[in-house]
């Protein structure tokens, strides 16, 4: 059993009961918001339409109660961390601020591990996993003895899938087969 030891302040990190205090504490912070509200661990973000000014000035009005929540709560936004991302074309591209700061926008974000355009398209997931699946693939028969159907077989799902279809849910991209990559492993070992 551990020593009880006194806490000053916050949660110990990777105590199970942080977690559940810490959705506790934040379970009011969509109260009255009127745009769409995502949080995931320690992220927030903000999305609703700007067609119209009266939709900037909505997500405003939201934004600057999420900055009034925060400072009532006596906790922060990352500003530096924040960023928007105006999607659409015919995008007005508003300026948005956070308390009396602006706030930068942004071509492209990453957002729990997928890279989300302006244009919503999936052209940068592409360059960035691409490369992954294709080194892994390029080292497969460099390091395994057995080249044969059934020695490389069951490496190719284990390994080269999973960067290769990383976000498939989101942007659902033609791929080759197991079978075609079972192939082109085999050509490439015969060179």
């Amino acid at each position: 059993m551990s020593i009880w030891t006194p806490v000053t302040s916050g949660v110990p990190q990777g105590s199970v009961l942080g977690l559940v205090l810490f959705n506790v504490f934040i379970s009011d912070i969509d109260c009255e918001i009127e745009c769409t509200l995502n949080m995931s661990a320690d992220d927030t973000k903000q999305s609703g339409a700007v067609d119209r000014p009266e939709g900037r000035d909505a997500i405003q009005r939201d934004r600057d109660k999420l900055e009034r929540w925060a400072c009532v709560n006596l906790m922060r936004f990352s500003k530096a961390k924040c960023k928007v991302l105006h999607l659409g074309r015919g995008n007005p591209r508003y300026q948005c601020r956070l308390g009396h700061e602006g706030i930068d926008s942004s071509p492209e974000e990453k957002d729990l591990g997928v890279l989300v355009g302006e244009k919503l398209d999936v052209t940068q997931q592409c360059v960035v996993t691409a490369p992954k699946a294709n080194h892994i693939l390029g080292c497969i028969p460099s390091s395994v003895g057995n080249t044969s159907r059934e020695g490389i077989l069951p490496l190719c799902p284990a390994l080269v899938r999973p960067p290769r279809e990383s976000c498939v849910q989101l942007w659902s991209p033609q791929h080759r087969t197991d079978l075609e990559l079972l192939e082109w492993v085999r050509r490439r070992a015969q060179r």
